[in-house]
């Protein structure tokens, strides 16, 4: 049975929802300075988790994108038209709101929390990234990061793969490998959606360099896109 546009639509709202409530949310509640101190290691596996349970979840559904990064990168590889595409960017960035206020209302119950303090796990650069690299550095590894993370969706989802059952799992793995490594640079992003919940909401700085954030991993998944297509396309 065809799945219809709705299903797909609120299946990347709902996806993208819990992989910024769960992942944003292992930051802020039990990262660090939260009650359980994951680390950055825990916080690593929340995002990649997060994405393996939606991958099983609605994977089936929509194809489990919640992520304008890699929607942009399947419609250039002709993996799916503009119009349907921008209906799931629509949906994430909708999701990706709607997490981080599911975040902030779980958040402030905790006597002494402060979004202007403790944030929304929204991402930074400079004075706002957590090991205060600069803009540089944060739009390399952002665009290099999300590049990678591309090859894999692209790699693990592709007809000619045998192991194709097992792609959430890789997807999964592949981001937490990329939260272990650029955490400290910018809190990690390669993903518009997951940038733009966190930060509409903690305002002020997050929502200057919230741009960085958007171009970055566009550019990585374009290139990427581009790269498959043309070197290591399936026709």
């Amino acid at each position: 049975m065809k799945t219809n546009i709705l299903s797909k639509f609120f299946a990347e709202f709902l996806g993208t929802a819990v992989l910024v409530l769960m992942g944003c949310g292992s930051a802020v509640i039990a990262g660090p300075n939260g009650t359980t101190g994951v680390g950055l290691l825990g916080i690593a596996f929340a995002f990649g988790l997060s994405v393996v349970a939606m991958a099983y979840a609605i994977g089936h559904i929509s194809g489990c994108h919640i992520n304008p990064a890699i929607t942009i990168g399947m419609v250039i590889v002709g993996r799916m038209k503009t119009g349907e595409g921008i209906i799931y960017i629509i949906a994430q960035i909708a999701g990706a709101i709607t997490g981080a206020g599911l975040l902030l209302l779980i958040a402030s119950g905790k006597e002494g929390y402060s979004i202007v303090a403790n944030g929304l796990g929204q991402n930074g650069y400079g004075l706002s990234s957590p090991g205060h690299y600069s803009l540089q550095a944060g739009f390399i590894a952002e665009a290099i990061f999300t590049f990678i993370f591309l090859l894999v969706v692209f790699g693990a989802t592709s007809t000619k793969n045998i192991y194709g059952s097992f792609a959430g799992i890789a997807i999964g793995l592949s981001l937490v490998l990329i939260h272990i490594v650029g955490i400290p640079v910018t809190g990690v992003s390669v993903n518009p959606a997951r940038s733009i919940g966190p930060a509409l909401l903690s305002g002020a700085t997050a929502i200057d360099q919230l741009w960085l954030f958007i171009v970055a991993p566009i550019a990585g998944s374009v290139f990427c896109a581009i790269t498959w297509r043309y070197i290591f396309a399936e026709d």
